[in-house]
This record gives structure tokens, sequence and C-alpha cells, in this order.
């Protein structure tokens, strides 16, 4: 069910009745994807943040996500991949390099979410993003970044020099 959210000539947004927090926070989600899903993902790193933490900052479980973009880094899909339990997800490369190439994509930005709220990368982030990009690279495909999200805090392995 959409929320009863609109906005006005005057750009206020009104409602037709009280909205909960649920139908905001997806209200919100909404209106990222949609500017997020038209900008190429590198060019807007604050952006790509946002959508992250919007999409997993309150996730109770671990869940482990990959933005599938073109040659350009524009976004072709962004998709949920393997969930876990609070404190850990089982991450398959064989799963992620069959879904880039039946996706066509050319880059992939990982992310995940740590339920604890502490986005600080764990030594088992390091080794699995290591895993990947070795697994990428066999087919041509490169990882731009790893985003680890912990509530309202993120940490990107490429800022970070990781990767």
């Amino acid at each position: 069910m959409k929320p009863s959210i609109y906005r006005t000539d005057e750009g206020l947004i009104r409602t037709r009745r009280p909205v909960s927090v649920d139908e905001l926070v997806r209200f919100a989600e909404h209106l990222v994807s949609e500017n997020f899903a038209r900008e190429e993902v590198m060019a807007n790193p604050a952006a790509t943040k946002r959508f992250l933490r919007l999409h997993l900052g309150r996730e109770e479980q671990e869940v482990f996500c990959a933005l599938f973009l073109d040659s350009q880094h524009r976004i072709i899909a962004f998709e949920r991949m393997f969930l876990g339990t609070i404190d850990g997800a089982s991450v398959y490369p064989r799963e992620v390099v069959k879904k880039a190439l039946q996706r066509n994509a050319a880059a992939l930005i990982f992310a995940h979410n740590h339920p604890s709220g502490v986005a600080e990368p764990s030594l088992a982030d390091k080794q699995i993003t290591r895993r990947l990009t070795d697994a990428l690279a066999l087919v041509d495909i490169r990882v731009l970044d790893h985003i680890v999200v912990g509530g309202a805090e993120t940490v990107s392995f490429a800022e970070r020099g990781l990767l």
C-alpha cells in the first residue's frame, strides 16, 4: 500500500491522514530509489551511501547486496543476494559471478549491513571482498566498492583504500 503523501504546488508535503514511521521510510526509499536509478553511481558516492543506508540501515539480519552496473557505471539492478543472521551472512562467489554475467554487468558495488550498528569492516568482510574481486576479475568485471552500513553510518572500502 502506497502512503497517501503528496507534494503541493508550493513544494510542501501533505498527507490525508497521519503517517506511520514505516510509511514515511517507504516513501523516502521510493524517492531516493527513483532519483538514484537515474544517476551514474560513481558520480555521486553520497547518493549511493544514502540509498544503501535507507535500504539496509534498519535490517535486523545481515543482508549482502550487489549493485550491478553497466560500463558507464549506471545502475542495471540492485539485488539482495544473501540473507544471514544477526552477525553474519554466507556469501558464495560462484552465485555472484553467475548473476553478474546474467545481468551483463561491467562493474559491481557490494553492500551489506551490520545489524549491530557498527559499520567497521571485519576481517571476514575484507576476505570475502578479496575473493569476490578475484573471481569477478577472471571474467573482466570490476568491483568498484564494498560499502558496510551500520545504522546511519557507512564505511566505503574504496575510500579506505581496501580495494
